[in-house]
């Protein structure tokens, strides 16, 4: 996919956390955000665990003088130091895009596993709090930034499992607390609440782990959706553009559901 300047990010550094993605037939929601935000100008640094995924994105998006930086996000050593790389390699950060996030595991309360809830906690919650507390200084230095997270309508919703909700949750509280604290810096925070979104981690992840063919998976997550089908990651990226932009210069606190209406059925 070619690097298509159409300017609404133009100029701007951007960090995206989770931009590579496990093999599957659609683009996840980093990989799509990562190539949305390069078609609008921006120069993107490349975050993943997987270096080899986030330079298939690198390499999808043309290069230029995008950067990947393999790291584990949990650990608070390597959140700094994708901060301090960033700012060392471009001088500043204009978004903040934490995109990380797990549900694998993930049972009733009773069924769940300690180690389990600690590890989506600590990826889903603990590395977005580690990387936001590392890139504030600097955004509040500037008088400008923009910190963008991907929760879940699942945060507002009946969910027959306890961690993932909890941390969507928490995200949602940690949001809008960085909005709040950090107006006056000039620094914003919005979260997009994804409803069922057809990506290799929901619907590949959940055909290898139940045996079930891809197809019947993708049929019953259409059927739940008041629109009638599941959303694409472009519909997640293209709402992550705009909280990126100059055009939402003036929102911070939102919580932003990209569901089809799925958030519609608890009324």
């Amino acid at each position: 996919m070619g690097r298509i300047m159409s300017g609404r990010l133009n100029g701007k550094i951007a960090i995206i956390t989770g931009a590579g993605q496990q093999p599957g037939t659609t683009p996840g929601n980093g990989r799509a955000t990562a190539l949305r935000f390069a078609q609008e100008g921006a120069t993107c640094v490349l975050v993943d665990i997987n270096g080899d995924w986030a330079e298939e994105t690198r390499d999808m998006i043309g290069g230029g003088a995008s950067i990947v930086l393999p790291a584990d996000v949990t650990d608070e050593a390597s959140c700094n130091d994708i901060i301090h790389k960033t700012l060392a390699s471009f001088g500043r950060i204009d978004v903040l895009h934490n995109n990380v996030g797990m549900s694998k595991g993930d049972r009733a309360t009773p069924d769940l596993d300690v180690a389990v809830w600690d590890q989506i906690m600590t990826l889903n919650l603990k590395s977005m709090f580690m990387l936001c507390k590392a890139a504030l200084p600097s955004m509040r230095e500037r008088r400008a930034g923009s910190i963008i997270t991907i929760s879940s309508t699942s945060s507002l919703s009946m969910r027959p499992t306890v961690a993932y909700k909890t941390s969507k949750g928490a995200i949602n509280t940690f949001t809008q607390h960085i909005a709040a604290e950090n107006a006056k810096f000039g620094v914003r925070a919005n979260a997009i609440l994804p409803g069922l979104i057809d990506t290799p981690m929901a619907v590949e992840r959940r055909a290898a782990e139940t045996g079930r063919p891809r197809a019947d998976i993708r049929a019953e997550r259409d059927a739940l959706v008041p629109m009638g089908h599941m959303g694409e990651a472009l519909d997640v990226a293209n709402a992550a553009v705009f909280l990126a932009s100059d055009e939402a210069k003036y929102i911070t606190g939102v919580l932003l559901p990209v569901d089809g209406g799925l958030v519609l059925k608890r009324g």
